[in-house]
């Protein structure tokens, strides 16, 4: 009985986040998603050049939480610009910029380091993917510049 309300709970404390945060939810997904890829194949890497250790694997985890602590810092960041403008009489809507530039930053650092852990175990990639991404990291860095 306790398991059952405790899952609900936690189901409808991650509905009203989703509501709440809507245009946020897809690329924090996202940015789970490649954060397990970018994991997996650097414990895979480390393991290929025999530096595999649990102590590798804490980092990397401790490394990822920390990427969630940064987008969770940058929504905050995104809220209180919306709090403060409501205070004035200027309404923003759903202002989520920070929280959406840090997260795809995130996202593109970590596409990065899967393509070099891949390129580490022999993987055959296409130059030009690297150069893309590249790219699209360093001109969402700009963005978030002007801002």
């Amino acid at each position: 009985m306790k398991e059952n309300v405790f899952k609900g709970l936690i189901a409808a404390a991650g509905a009203a986040v989703g509501v709440y945060f809507r245009e946020l939810i897809f690329p924090v997904v996202v940015l789970l998603i490649v954060m397990i890829f970018d994991y997996v194949t650097g414990m895979a890497d480390a393991w290929a050049a025999g530096e595999l250790s649990s102590r590798t694997g804490l980092r990397g985890i401790v490394k990822k939480l920390c990427y969630l602590i940064a987008v969770a810092v940058a929504v905050v960041a995104d809220f209180i610009i919306q709090t403060a403008a409501a205070k004035t009489g200027v309404e923003l809507g759903n202002f989520y910029a920070f929280g959406l530039l840090v997260t795809v930053w995130l996202i593109l650092n970590e596409c990065i380091s899967i393509l070099e852990n891949l390129s580490k175990l022999g993987v055959p990639l296409p130059g030009f993917l690297m150069k893309v991404l590249e790219k699209l990291k360093t001109t969402t860095e700009a963005e978030g510049d002007k801002k």
